[in-house]
């Protein structure tokens, strides 16, 4: 499985990029959020990758984080959801704004993709709200993969210097917060307040102390989740 690229960028189209990665030319479609991240042609791109294999098709689908990634294959999980519609919500709304819509059960914002209905909005929030809290908590420590403004040929699958392509620069490493510092910080980016964030994350804490940040996310979610 082909995981993830880096090469030169050879050509963008409307809905794909093609890298150079050691003379051979990777198609990757992508969302239209994530092509307008990436760097014209002539620089050097990194793009994390899912590959799509049917009878009659293989398609490269990229992203700009391994958390992108996997919102993906959580979205394409949903029957009826296949990996346009998919980079269609993603492109719309975002890592974030998927992210909250699942949390908050807002099925009026997965409407805002294109090609997505009432019923196939609120089946992707009603599916997978207890799923989402692992990618929450994914997308918390693995930022967007960082793209950099220089030429060369490209190389597969390593951040070090092959056939002569410049290292991409990692972001510095930084001590991890507590896994309750984590939930909280999720919760209120998805847009709950302080205040309740903060008291879900307490109850889930006192109840799972020695569990990690998906599972706090998880637990505190379903303290705030609409009673009906």
């Amino acid at each position: 499985m082909i995981g993830r690229l880096r090469g030169r960028v050879a050509l963008r189209g409307p809905d794909h990029v093609m890298l150079d990665v050691g003379g051979v030319g990777y198609v990757v479609h992508c969302s239209e959020r994530t092509l307008a991240a990436l760097p014209g042609p002539g620089a050097v791109a990194e793009i994390w990758t899912e590959l799509l294999v049917r009878e009659d098709l293989m398609q490269l689908f990229g992203f700009l984080s391994p958390a992108e990634r996997e919102w993906h294959r959580l979205l394409t999980s949903v029957q009826g959801v296949g990996a346009r519609v998919s980079l269609a919500i993603l492109g719309a709304l975002g890592t974030e704004g998927v992210a909250r819509a699942i949390a908050l059960g807002d099925a009026g914002a997965m409407r805002k993709a294109p090609g997505v209905g009432p019923k196939l909005a609120q089946r992707v929030v009603n599916e997978l709200r207890d799923k989402a809290a692992g990618v929450i908590a994914l997308g918390l420590a693995a930022p967007a993969t960082p793209v950099a403004e220089a030429s060369g040929a490209g190389a597969d699958g390593d951040l070090s210097t092959l056939d002569g392509l410049p290292p991409v620069a990692a972001p510095s490493a930084q001590p991890a917060p507590a896994a309750s510092a984590e939930a909280l910080s999720a919760l209120v980016n998805l847009g709950y307040s302080h205040g309740e964030a903060a008291a879900a994350v307490a109850d889930a804490a006192v109840e799972m102390p020695d569990d990690g940040t998906a599972a706090l996310i998880r637990a505190a979610l379903r303290r705030l989740a609409p009673k009906a």
